[in-house]
């Protein structure tokens, strides 16, 4: 049996991460969170999800960490603040048979009570809020002390770090924008959690891309659906299009480990895991 309940509150989203929904409603990430799925179960794996308890997936997107949180037996909810990415979270749980709710909400401003959660997890999602301090504050609040809340985060000179820099180059972000790449960055993430966790564990990690085509069919198909790449080349002109594409060729093609027509790509990312006072 499957819970995917609608939320029962009307969502706050403020400006700026209605820039954000927009972003992650664009495209259809589903199609590139595939492409991972091994390396997020790997993450929840590390992070030790136990049989029964509550565990929160912030921007769980299409289900990557809530679906595997799900099948080790956790009480699971997810929250992110693209419907349509919701909606595939709650048919993947589905055709599962996964008990697991998914809730439209803001992260930084999440419609759950203080300490409601034993762990709390995001793996490139959080790192895109709007406001950075605002929802490192929320992942804190509604995780119980003594839980665990963990983060999977682009690293700065990593593989996907480079390929969003490159873009922001042709389709820079609105003015004020925080760079979400900064939670990628050791010492900016002990900075945000502060002295609001009693244990904060830092490690760099890769996750695979995993393509059935090769590295200029890959920048085509985030061009189609990956949210933010969408957004970008729909902010360029031709001529400034054409570039951005060739410049993610050359990047994709440098670092593909694969020989036979398809692409396999190390991206790298820094995995935080905090236990909350």
């Amino acid at each position: 049996m499957t819970t995917a309940t609608q939320p029962t509150f009307t969502p706050a989203v403020g400006p700026a991460n209605e820039r954000v929904r927009a972003t992650w409603n664009a495209g259809d990430f589903g199609r590139i969170a595939t492409s991972y799925a091994r390396g997020a179960s790997q993450f929840v794996n590390r992070v030790g999800v136990a049989v029964g308890e509550r565990v929160l997936d912030v921007a769980c997107g299409t289900g990557n960490l809530a679906l595997p949180a799900a099948r080790a037996g956790a009480r699971v909810t997810g929250v992110d603040i693209a419907p349509a990415l919701l909606e595939q979270a709650r048919e993947r749980a589905a055709t599962e048979n996964l008990v697991a709710t998914f809730d439209e909400g803001d992260c930084e401003q999440l419609p759950y009570s203080d300490a409601s959660f034993d762990v709390v997890l995001s793996m490139f999602g959080v790192m895109f809020a709007a406001h950075p301090d605002r929802a490192a504050a929320e992942l804190i609040r509604v995780c119980r002390p003594g839980g665990r809340v963990a983060l999977a985060s682009w690293m700065p000179d990593g593989f996907i770090g480079q390929m969003l820099r490159t873009t922001v180059a042709y389709a820079p972000l609105p003015a004020g924008s925080p760079s979400p790449l900064l939670w990628g960055d050791a010492s900016v993430v002990r900075q945000r959690l502060g002295t609001t966790v009693a244990k904060l564990s830092l490690t760099a990690r890769s996750i695979e891309f995993e393509f059935p085509f090769a590295p200029s069919a890959v920048v085509e198909y985030f061009r189609e659906f990956y949210g933010p790449s969408v957004r970008a080349y729909a902010a360029t002109d031709p001529v400034r299009r054409d570039a951005l594409s060739r410049d993610l060729e050359r990047l994709w093609e440098s670092r593909n480990r694969a020989s036979d027509g398809t692409t396999l790509v190390d991206a790298e990312y820094l995995e935080a895991i905090a236990v909350v006072r």
